[in-house]
């Protein structure tokens, strides 16, 4: 009874707060939340619903809607069945990006450690590191296969001592995985790896500003407090600092995994080279694609890619909802 008492008070405060205000500031505060809210229901969530919906509709993305034919589970079964071949390896491809980035966002916390202590040129360093994240992911893709890549000029081939390297290209595999249920092995391909540089030359700028602008804030008595104790550098950051930049944590481990599931545009930038498939890719070439138009086969790989970010979603919300209530 005390429980429901406490969590009641909180409510009754924000209403009592919300009279207060004058009728024009009531007009005004409504507008501004209801706008965004409005647009980001129309932009989000009803596509989201519509793509559900549709997922169990065979439509050829031409026709008009009301032809569409509803065929239940069966695009489900196909891209599980038939097009399993493209369904587990794009998101095995998926999970190594994940991993990948992961390790990324290890190196930018290091960067932004280092940079923290002001180091001579800190400047010039942030400034460095920081240039990519201003670039979109296309824009990275096409500078990368262009600059870096190319077969014929590129500036990593140049460096190479022995014959030129087709970067993306080569599909052999770095190493493979053999599972029971799959009759195909899953694996690295050379090019996704290329393609992995390629990501890692953004994602580490972007992690060390973000973790970067948590350490110019946080606070140096604990630090102090620490080094009083007798902790070391390592052990007051793995104790002190590391757990203290948590809302961070949280927001960086969540970029992270969003950033790696919906991949695409730096696989299209690389003209989509085989081995380089991943979610984003079916989704697409399915209803555009060479031998597209089938919207409700497209839209179950896009329910597929968009139950394996919602976990991640809720997590955050969740982590988000805990952090308000203390």
């Amino acid at each position: 009874m005390s429980t429901d008492i406490a969590q009641a008070a909180p409510r009754k405060g924000r209403r009592r707060r919300f009279s207060q205000l004058s009728r024009r500031d009531r007009l005004v505060l409504i507008v501004m939340v209801g706008i965004p809210t409005f647009v980001h229901i129309m932009l989000v969530w009803i596509p989201a619903l519509l793509t559900a919906v549709l997922s169990f509709f065979r439509w050829d993305n031409v026709r008009p809607v009301n032809t569409a034919e509803a065929v239940g589970t069966r695009n489900y079964w196909e891209i599980f069945t038939i097009f399993d071949n493209q369904l587990f390896p794009a998101m095995f491809n998926n999970l190594l990006l994940i991993v990948w980035l992961s390790v990324c966002s290890g190196v930018g916390i290091l960067l932004a450690y280092l940079l923290d202590k002001n180091l001579k040129g800190t400047r010039v360093y942030q400034s460095i590191y920081y240039f990519p994240v201003v670039l979109s992911i296309a824009v990275v893709g096409f500078i990368w296969k262009s600059v870096m890549f190319s077969r014929e000029a590129g500036l990593l081939n140049i460096m190479w001592p022995g014959e030129p390297v087709d970067f993306i290209g080569d599909q052999s595999k770095l190493f493979e995985i053999n599972l029971p249920l799959l009759d195909f092995p899953l694996g690295l391909s050379k090019n996704f790896a290329a393609l992995l540089i390629a990501m890692a030359w953004r994602h580490i700028g972007y992690i060390m500003v973000l973790y970067l602008a948590g350490l110019k804030s946080f606070d140096p008595s604990l630090r102090e407090a620490a080094a009083i104790d007798g902790c070391g550098e390592w052990q007051a950051f793995r104790r002190v600092v590391f757990p203290g930049l948590k809302p961070i944590n949280v927001v960086v481990a969540v970029i992270t995994v969003i950033e790696a599931l919906r991949a695409y545009d730096i696989v299209a930038a690389l003209s989509e080279p085989r081995g380089t498939e991943v979610m984003g890719t079916l989704v697409t070439n399915s209803l555009m694609g060479e031998g597209g138009g089938y919207a409700g086969r497209g839209s179950a790989f896009g329910m597929v890619l968009f139950l394996m970010c919602i976990g991640f979603i809720i997590w955050y919300v969740i982590n988000n909802f805990r952090e308000r209530e203390a």
